[in-house]
């Protein structure tokens, strides 16, 4: 036993000492070349698709995108080393690649700009919901082992004469390869780009590295330090004798409109909100497929179609016209932000501090935001807008977004590993939180239906849907082109009281013959203008849900 213990300390001694010798060009080559065969499973996935494995043809159609690909990102990455630099640039473009493939591997996602700014955007109890067992693993397999060997590799020493002429060697032959390989492969390339655009997000690590240049060159991720306003002539019809008005307009996240019940989903998952006189939306589109893209969007007055980023994000939103008639607004949020949406209202984010109760792990169920809600409105007394952003069904972890006592779909996925569960238990942790979150609406319309002092109303609206495994996706923020409906569709409601029907002079049965309807977040900037009968020439008539289902009124606007 002595003697095999002794051989093998000698082995590990001996690996551990050993260290191969490689020019900074061969590393990177090497090095990109593992990147192309074992870090973009979800590319070589999605591009053999269809292809016949065992098929001769098929292999030559990978080794000629092997080699293009290879050979593309060889010769960016060779422009940027050194004997110097080489160690420090591909440790950290293995670090990207690890993590970026663990994404794409698992979850189908795609690094365009738009996910780049969500990476960005997202805070730390969203980052350290995806720190899973299964991420450290692979973590621990395709960054931190090659990064260890990496460090064994010793970069011999040259003249500056001989390293010149090395390096304009490889890449003038590389370059060569390039061209020569695209050339060969362009009757396969030219339809797989036309038809399939969004694949170059697959490409690791080219495709974070990319998009993370796009964002960056284009400032995203700082906010103007003056916004432009949209029209400076927004006022209120004034309402003599008549109650102020109040507006409740809760950000749904996360829910999409297939499992929700009252769009005739399978699973009644709305109970609740089915007992209480509301309108329902069936076919509502989203701006975007994340947040970052949806909240921002759906309160400017644009819409997916002429969707501009650098617009809405140089102007004011919908609250900083309904502040400037002169209605008190109010941005409440239990989730990662407005999005600057809310940065020239009063805002507010939901702390386990004041509602111990209903929070834990640091996180509040949505019953926090609708106490808060409640405490808020009684301090309010003139035309008042409160918009509460949820935390809704925000995934990997679905099981935390409800209390224990509306688990009644079982069994369920308790882990944010979603691989770890089957998609029927994924399913049903999903539509518990919808379950949970249709108990926070209906208590929230009860309150406001029961109060006396304004004329109230509600408008849910999701900002975004979810894939929950269809197809080998999960979570969101696929480019909008290739997203399928579970991320595109979302449910909207629409309650509105007595009092504020009156105040309006809406007709709810005129409502609800249209609300089959298509419908988008175009809609909501123009449909609150009008139920609050604010003037401005921003307002569009045609885009108010409410607009032909009541009393004419004046409202200047295209």
């Amino acid at each position: 036993m002595m003697p095999l213990f002794s051989r093998l300390k000698g082995t590990l001694a001996y690996v551990g000492y050993y260290r191969l010798c490689m020019g900074p060009e061969r590393l990177t080559l090497v090095t990109t070349l593992t990147f192309t065969l074992l870090y973009n499973l979800a590319f070589w996935r999605s591009t053999l698709a269809g292809h016949d494995p065992t098929a001769p043809g098929t292999w030559l159609l990978a080794a000629g995108y092997a080699v293009v690909l290879t050979s593309l990102q060889y010769v960016v990455f060779l422009l940027f080393v050194s004997r110097w630099t080489v160690k420090p640039l591909l440790a950290l473009l293995i670090l990207i690649a690890a993590a970026v493939s663990y994404f794409t591997n698992s979850y189908g996602t795609y690094f365009d700009s738009t996910m780049i700014t969500n990476v960005l955007q997202t805070d730390t109890q969203e980052a350290g919901e995806l720190l899973t067992g299964g991420f450290l693993l692979h973590m621990t397999l395709f960054a931190v082992l090659p990064i260890l060997l990496l460090s064994r590799i010793h970069i011999p020493v040259v003249s500056w004469r001989r390293a010149l002429l090395r390096r304009t060697g490889y890449l003038s032959l590389s370059a060569v390869v390039l061209v020569a390989s695209v050339f060969l492969m362009y009757q396969h390339l030219s339809p797989l780009m036309r038809n399939q655009p969004e694949l170059r997000y697959l490409v690791t690590p080219g495709n974070y590295i990319v998009s993370m240049e796009r964002v960056l060159a284009t400032n995203d991720q700082v906010a103007p330090q003056e916004r432009l306003p949209l029209e400076n002539d927004a006022s209120i019809t004034d309402h003599p004798n008549q109650k102020p008005a109040l507006l409740v307009i809760v950000v749904g996240e996360t829910v999409r409109a297939a499992n929700w019940g009252l769009n005739g989903y399978s699973r009644q998952t709305t109970p609740e909100l089915a007992q209480r006189d509301v309108i329902n939306y069936s076919e509502v589109s989203a701006c975007g497929t994340s947040t970052a893209v949806s909240v921002p969007c759906m309160f400017s007055p644009l819409g997916h179609e002429d969707y501009d980023k650098s617009y809405i994000a140089h102007h004011e939103s919908l609250l900083d016209v309904l502040q400037h008639a002169g209605i008190d607004v109010t941005w409440l949020d239990n989730q990662s932000g407005c999005k600057g949406v809310c940065n020239g209202v009063v805002n507010a984010s939901i702390s386990a501090k004041d509602y111990p109760s209903l929070c834990q792990n640091g996180r509040c169920f949505d019953e926090a935001l609708a106490e808060e809600l409640k405490r808020r409105i009684e301090q309010s007394t003139g035309d008042t807008v409160i918009v509460l952003h949820e935390l809704g069904n925000h995934g990997p972890s679905y099981y935390q977004r409800y209390p224990d006592a509306f688990r009644d779909l079982t069994p369920t996925c308790d882990n944010a590993d979603l691989s770890k569960c089957t998609q029927q238990e994924i399913v049903n942790s999903y539509d518990n939180a919808i379950l949970y979150n249709d108990r926070v609406l209906s208590d929230m319309v009860d309150f406001l239906d029961q109060q006396q002092r304004f004329a109230a109303s509600l408008i849910y609206l999701s900002d975004h849907g979810e894939s929950l495994g269809e197809n080998g996706v999960y979570l969101h923020g696929l480019p909008y082109i290739i997203a399928p409906d579970e991320q595109t569709q979302v449910p909207m409601v629409w309650w509105i009281s007595g009092v504020m029907r009156k105040r309006t002079g809406i007709d709810a049965t005129c409502l609800k013959t249209k609300a089959d309807e298509p419908y988008s977040h175009a809609n909501l900037f123009h449909t609150v203008l009008g139920i609050l009968d604010v003037t401005t020439e921003i307002y569009r008539p045609t885009l108010d849900i409410g607009r032909s289902c009541r009393a004419p009124v004046i409202l200047s606007g295209k």
